[in-house]
């Protein structure tokens, strides 16, 4: 298991390390729009450009960044968006609380009512309510999740006017006024995720009630609330949790489509902007950031499959071969 980990976490990072140099030479390659600066910017301009080796070739270039990146954790700075020249680490650690608040209660909403509707599902087989449940999934996967925010957005704020069209701007997170506004970016993140767990908690669990352990324990005196308590769903939610950890580790990655319709002051607004402006060095270091939390999502998935079950046994050798 050890071993395993430690090559998932070597591969990782020489992913990480590819998709890095990939970037970094073709977002060189694009035109510069900050080689002419007017307005009192032209020493700053030239001296970042010569800081960070603009006038040298690409591998030397890359050299630079990498040796700033990895010794001072320096990411550059940004040249289209406002404060000029402010450090980009420390643009992005003032969006990612507005990122992880609306992400953070979207979990809070899909996770236990996605569990609950699967296992609904699950003990209704093949009734009406299964097939009712089974139909809105169906729409909740098969719909992009904007479609849901614009739906939300024109009932709830426009026409019964509960909550604000944007999400509130500020520091006080905790406020009631934030708190309300929250809700709809939150609720329409949470309907993609709900939908995949109710799908998959009520596979899981259908296929262990009719599992030959549970005829078993219900041959041993145990009631069906007791066997499927026991048993159905402690079995069921092995191949579960993995998934629930996959989405709370993805939660730093927020969304770009959803934060930018309700003007959540996050990463990912702040992502589709540096886009849209041209600025190459918060553009590479926030998708270095989406590729970071996407690789650490998938192994850590994955090597909790033998933290939660010990039967399960990964990374080759004998154990797999028995």
């Amino acid at each position: 298991m050890a071993k395993y980990i430690a090559k998932r976490i070597v591969l990782m990072f020489v992913s990480f390390f590819i998709i890095m140099t990939l970037c970094f030479v073709l977002v060189r390659l694009l035109p510069n729009p900050n080689v002419a600066v007017q307005g009192g910017f032209e020493e700053q301009v030239a001296a970042m450009r010569e800081a960070w080796g603009y006038d040298k070739p690409i591998i030397v270039q890359y050299g630079i960044y990498l040796k700033k990146v990895f010794t001072e954790f320096n990411w550059g700075v940004t040249t289209a968006l406002a404060p000029k020249y402010t450090s980009v680490t420390a643009i992005i650690a003032e969006k990612l609380p507005a990122t992880l608040l609306v992400n953070v209660t979207s979990i809070l909403f899909s996770v236990p009512l996605g569990i609950l509707f699967g296992i609904y599902a699950a003990l209704k087989k093949n009734k009406w309510q299964d097939q009712v449940i089974s139909v809105v999934v169906m729409l909740l996967i098969s719909v992009p999740s904007y479609v849901y925010a614009f739906l939300v957005q024109y009932f709830f704020a426009f026409k019964l006017g509960w909550f604000p069209m944007v999400m509130k701007s500020g520091t006080d997170w905790l406020s009631p006024a934030m708190l309300r506004s929250i809700v709809l970016p939150a609720l329409s993140l949470a309907f993609g995720t709900m939908a995949g767990l109710m799908r998959y908690t009520r596979a899981e669990l259908t296929e262990t009630l009719t599992s030959e352990y549970m005829l078993l324990a219900r041959t041993k005196g145990l009631t069906g609330a007791q066997a499927t308590i026991r048993h159905a769903l402690r079995n069921a939610m092995v191949p579960i949790l993995p998934m629930i950890l996959g989405e709370i580790i993805g939660i730093l990655g927020g969304s770009l489509i959803i934060e930018s319709i309700f003007a959540v002051p996050g990463v990912g607004k702040l992502y589709t902007l540096a886009i849209t402006t041209r600025d190459y060095d918060m553009f590479l270091a926030i998708g270095m950031f989406y590729t970071f939390i996407g690789l650490a999502a998938s192994i850590l998935t994955d090597i909790s499959y033998g933290l939660i079950d010990p039967r399960i046994r990964i990374g080759g050798g004998k154990n797999n071969e028995r």
